[in-house]
């Protein structure tokens, strides 16, 4: 048990836990609102249809929340973020893409602005629909260390070799070391982050983003993509890709509700080499749901 122990602590990743409109830790950014931006900002668009209009174009994607890189730099313990300027998240609400396949990049952007001093409240685009213009909530942020999920260490092959050599249940040995950390506790959803890592509700995210960065759709599961490919991905998410921000159904805030899919989190993962060179252009999106 010890070695196991062992080999599950040195996954602990220090993260930011978020909370919007209302909630504890501190002020780190806002939600919704009209985004802080440089002159000359030209606002994102993604060419797509919707679940609602079958005709393909561009389309204005929704500003989601913009984050204070000074106020977060105390609580960032690994200093993975800017320490200065705003991060701004962007995604096409209307369509909700997964993030499945290659065809999907571009319907989700991040932005950093350095120079925080020369920003100005957007104007919204005119074709940006009303329900796609989100209230202004304040978020609160706190540090945490994190563990992953059962998903993320059963990609862990060696360690469920390990824990099958000495006849325990893979399941009961991680289900004890998180429960015995001092902060993990079961938090009721919506469950907001930056970095650390994610509460997944369906597959490990990290491995979709290596495998479509490698030019492979997954919306089909991974029955059709090379078994070489599948192994050499499988350890993605420790030294490839990192989450960079969860964003969860259920903003609460009057008759506004946020959705998406059927009760899901959207995740913005970055590649590390990228987050080190402040390439936020290369941000990967995926939605899962229920």
């Amino acid at each position: 048990m010890e070695d196991l122990n062992a080999a599950l602590a040195s996954l602990a990743r220090n993260a930011v836990r978020l909370s919007i409109g209302t909630g504890e830790g501190a002020a780190v950014g806002r939600f919704g609102g009209a985004p802080d931006v440089p002159e000359g900002f030209d606002w994102p668009r993604f060419v797509t249809d919707t679940y609602t209009d079958s005709e393909v174009k561009p389309r204005s994607l929704t500003f989601l929340a913009q984050f204070d890189c000074a106020a977060l730099a105390p609580l960032d313990r690994d200093g993975l973020l800017p320490r200065e300027g705003v991060l701004s998240f962007f995604y096409e609400t209307v369509s909700q893409r997964w993030g499945y396949g290659p065809e999907d990049a571009g319907c989700a952007r991040v932005y950093w602005f350095p120079n925080q001093t020369a920003l100005r409240p957007a104007e919204f685009p005119a074709d940006l629909e009303e329900y796609c213009r989100f209230p202004a909530l304040p978020i609160q942020g706190r540090a945490v260390t994190e563990y992953p999920g059962y998903e993320e260490f059963a990609g862990q092959l060696d360690l469920l070799k390990s824990c099958q050599r000495k006849g325990q249940n893979p399941w009961e040995v991680f289900g004890e070391f998180r429960a015995a950390q001092p902060d993990y506790r079961e938090v009721p959803p919506p469950w907001h982050r930056l970095l650390g890592w994610p509460d997944i509700i369906q597959s490990a995210i990290a491995q979709e983003c290596a495998l479509v960065s490698r030019g492979y759709a997954t919306g089909r599961g991974f029955q059709e993509i090379p078994e070489a490919v599948l192994r050499e991905t499988e350890g993605a998410f420790l030294d490839e890709w990192r989450l960079l921000f969860q964003l969860d159904s259920g903003v609460p805030a009057g008759d506004f509700s946020l959705e998406f899919g059927d009760s899901g989190s959207i995740y913005f993962y970055i590649q590390k080499e990228d987050l080190a060179a402040r390439r936020f252009d290369r941000v990967w999106l995926v939605l899962q749901c229920c």
